[in-house]
């Protein structure tokens, strides 16, 4: 057989590739518009549970895009307490393939790959779905993806004011000081989910619940705002979606139902939210199949659940930048 070397980038590297937020965006816009078009596979996720997911769990996410010539599979794990030991509670990596063979290519950490696609998903749903004169932005969650949802937003939105909410004090104080720090603007910390939510034009909920509790109050939406519920466990109250002008996700193979966990699991689940009510994914938004906003006056609540394409689509770019920059390292693999 001939010889085969895969591209590794560890932590260390994916680091020092320092990818611009526009490199970002534009890569997984990439991968949204390949979708848009009907040019990726994505398989919906499966999950491991070592003990109880309150715990943590693992998830699996597959997907293949055609545009860029890659398939690839991201192990995930989510673990709530790795604080306590000094680690991220989200750590991952990805395998990426070629499609034609089944010969692996690269092995890439994705623990920031995870945390930056989700924020640039977030971003881009508010590119096509938010008013774009939205100003105030409320942000539940201080995990590491939630960094990334404010930092690309406030890339494309220059927040006015930017209020953030985490359960331990500890936790929203270091994100609020982290914020501050990068994005060179005052950051509000509350200390309760109203005082960060209500009235906020952009407001996103990345909380980590032991189990469903309706916290994210239906009442604190104003008309026109655009709401980012992604919880492992829904914070939701039922009649949220009662408001909503539109609903988007990112795949309703993932969200469809009898899938566990998210935000509006038990909205599909009860059909209060269906294939037919749907509004678009947003790939189809993205590359033009569907509008995404039309007026300032609609509320507008998108469901994203992690694409495994823009886990590829990231992971690809930060392969070829590795390349450019010389970074990283090649194993033999045969």
């Amino acid at each position: 057989m001939q010889e085969i070397w895969i591209d590794y980038l560890n932590a260390i590297d994916a680091k020092a590739l320092a990818l611009t937020n526009d490199e970002i965006l534009d890569a997984v816009s990439k991968a949204l518009y390949a979708q848009g078009r009907g040019e990726t596979v994505i398989e919906p996720r499966v999950h491991l549970v070592p003990e109880s997911s309150d715990k943590g769990h693992f998830n699996v996410l597959r997907g293949y895009v055609k545009p860029l010539d890659y398939a690839g599979v991201k192990v995930v794990g989510d673990f709530v307490d790795n604080y306590k030991q000094g680690l991220p509670s989200e750590m991952a990596v990805l395998n990426l393939f070629d499609p034609r063979t089944g010969m692996p290519k690269a092995i890439v950490d994705a623990t920031a790959i995870t945390d930056m696609r989700t924020g640039a998903v977030t971003a881009i749903g508010a590119r096509h779905l938010a008013r774009k004169d939205s100003k105030v932005l409320g942000h539940i969650g201080a995990r590491g993806t939630a960094y990334w949802n404010v930092r690309l937003l406030d890339h494309l939105f220059d927040f006015e004011e930017i209020r953030v909410h985490s359960r331990r004090p500890e936790s929203r104080d270091a994100f609020a000081a982290r914020l501050e720090k990068d994005l060179g603007k005052r950051i509000t910390v509350t200390d309760n989910w109203e005082d960060c939510l209500k009235g906020a034009d952009i407001m996103v909920e990345a909380s980590r619940l032991p189990e469903p509790t309706p916290l994210f109050k239906t009442a604190w939406v104003k008309k026109g705002a655009f709401v980012v519920p992604y919880g492992t466990m829904s914070a939701l109250e039922f009649d949220l979606t009662d408001i909503m002008d539109k609903v988007v996700v990112d795949d309703w193979g993932q969200c469809g139902p009898g899938r566990p966990y998210g935000a509006l699991r038990r909205h599909v689940d009860e059909g209060k939210v269906t294939a037919e009510t749907l509004h678009a994914e947003i790939g189809q938004i993205v590359c033009d199949a569907r509008p995404g906003r039309e007026s300032d006056d609609e509320t507008i609540l998108f469901w994203h659940r992690g694409l495994s394409t823009t886990d590829v689509a990231l992971g690809a770019a930060m392969v070829d930048k590795a390349k450019r920059m010389n970074i990283g390292q090649r194993l033999r693999f045969a």
